[in-house]
């Protein structure tokens, strides 16, 4: 009758005593910029928050457009009103 209490007991499943470590969350560019950002009026007329630098492009036909970068929509490159 031992035996098989003892079979029994060691048959259970055991939880683990340990702590479990939190699980990682993802790193992506927006993670690693979101300590600071920035509110723009974009040229669709929309209110972004971007992360990055804002730059100043070329268009096709020649003239300087400046964009914002890094946004929290996921937009690498949105361009601003100005």
């Amino acid at each position: 009758m031992k035996v098989l209490t003892l079979a029994l007991l060691f048959s259970l499943p055991v939880a683990p005593w340990a702590p479990q470590k939190p699980l990682r969350q993802p790193t992506s560019h927006i993670t690693r910029y979101s300590n600071g950002g920035r509110w723009y009026f974009a040229a669709s007329g929309h209110a972004v928050y971007c992360y990055g630098p804002v730059m100043t492009l070329p268009r096709a036909n020649g003239d300087l457009q400046r964009v914002a970068t890094l946004c929290r929509d996921g937009s690498a490159v949105v361009p601003l009103k100005d």
